[in-house]
């Protein structure tokens, strides 16, 4: 099921552009090369693909909670269909059912 999800997730799901922020991203990372050593890049680096892996993580789960809302508030919605025929029925036959009793009388 997982497996399905992310699939509608890949195909359904399109990211904003953010070209602002990602140019200001590219201009950060520059001058962080400029001015740290290899080993405080690589820690920074780290901090950044794990920052990015929750961001997408969280996107995937926010994507399958909308998805499960949208499932459920179409069941209830199907249901309340079920349910307003039903009514609307049950008027119709306690009327005929009173009907009935007066022309018995």
């Amino acid at each position: 099921m997982d497996d399905i999800l992310k699939i509608l997730y890949a195909n359904f799901y399109t990211p904003p552009k953010l070209a602002e922020l990602k140019r200001e991203i590219e201009d950060n990372h520059q001058l962080l090369i400029e001015r740290l050593e290899k080993p405080e890049r690589k820690l920074i680096l780290r901090i950044i693909d794990a920052k990015d892996s929750v961001a997408g993580a969280l996107s995937l789960d926010s994507f399958i909670c909308g998805l499960k809302l949208a499932w459920r508030l179409a069941n209830e919605l199907n249901n309340y269909k079920d349910e307003c025929s039903a009514m609307a029925k049950r008027p119709e036959s306690d009327a005929r059912l009173s009907l009935h009793k007066e022309n018995e009388n």
